[in-house]
């Protein structure tokens, strides 16, 4: 068995659950693992500004956030990934053209195209945005990620603007009509390699546990990843392993398959 390092942690799906608790199996596997010298890092498309509260509650201090545009490790600044203006620029046109809403991630805010559409209400009441602001052309905004709100699944060619971006359906009841923008030089997989090559490890040294299509690179940069049981159905085919869902003490069950936890 090779030595386990460094383990990645899918946020939405993978820790949470849909009623928004951590299951306290999770609590227990992240201690174990912590104990045992093993860096843990949540690796979300959340932002990291609204995710603190749950890195706290975990005890966590390493993270990538914007579906791999930001890593933080042991609490200091790995490397940030803004995405090309134009390419901003360029989505913003075509939201605002179809009547869908965007939501823009800054490294210390949320940025709506509109405030007051009932789907972006939703969008802030699931994720527990608290640093939201409208959207206003005339600054010069860093924007590390993208979240387009309210689409139909036919809507996506729309956004097929170039080669290097692509969009990713959020994986959560009641949230599929939101679609992550992925870039292929800038994902969760990308910030995987990256970390392993700056703390001097191999694939083989790390796991990884993931529910969306926004985690496939992810689970393809690591020795062992994992779907969880309620993964999307096009995941299955990029994980080592399926474990059980986030309902059924995925994370626990799958580290304890690798014998690290009891």
């Amino acid at each position: 068995m090779s030595e386990y390092k460094v383990l990645f942690l899918d946020i939405d799906g993978t820790i949470i659950k849909p009623d928004d608790s951590i299951d306290e199996t999770t609590v227990k596997a992240i201690q174990q693992v912590q104990q045992k010298g093993i860096e843990v890092f949540l690796a979300t498309g959340r932002p990291l500004h609204e995710i603190r509260e749950i890195a706290d509650e975990l005890k966590v201090t390493s993270l990538i956030g914007y579906n791999g545009a930001f890593a933080i490790y042991q609490g200091k600044d790995l490397f940030q990934e803004p995405i090309e203006k134009e390419s901003v620029i360029q989505f913003i046109d075509i939201a605002k053209t179809n009547q869908h809403e965007l939501v823009l991630y800054t490294k210390d805010q949320n940025l709506f195209t509109d405030l007051e559409a009932d789907c972006v209400k939703e969008f802030i009441a699931k994720f527990h945005l608290h640093k939201n602001e409208i959207y206003l052309p005339a600054n010069d905004y860093d924007i590390l990620g993208m979240t387009l709100i309210n689409l139909a699944s036919k809507d996506t060619a729309l956004y097929k603007i170039e080669d290097q971006i692509h969009l990713s359906q959020v994986n959560l009841e009641g949230m599929r009509h939101c679609y992550d923008v992925i870039r292929y030089k800038v994902n969760k997989g990308i910030a995987v390699q990256y970390v392993l090559k700056h703390l001097g490890l191999s694939k083989e040294n790390a796991i990884a546990f993931g529910d969306g299509l926004n985690d496939k690179e992810m689970l393809m940069s690591v020795g062992e990843g994992f779907a969880m049981g309620n993964g999307h159905p096009d995941l299955f085919q990029y994980a080592k392993h399926k474990t059980t869902t986030v309902n059924n003490s995925g994370i626990y069950n799958g580290l304890k398959k690798l014998g690290i936890i009891e």
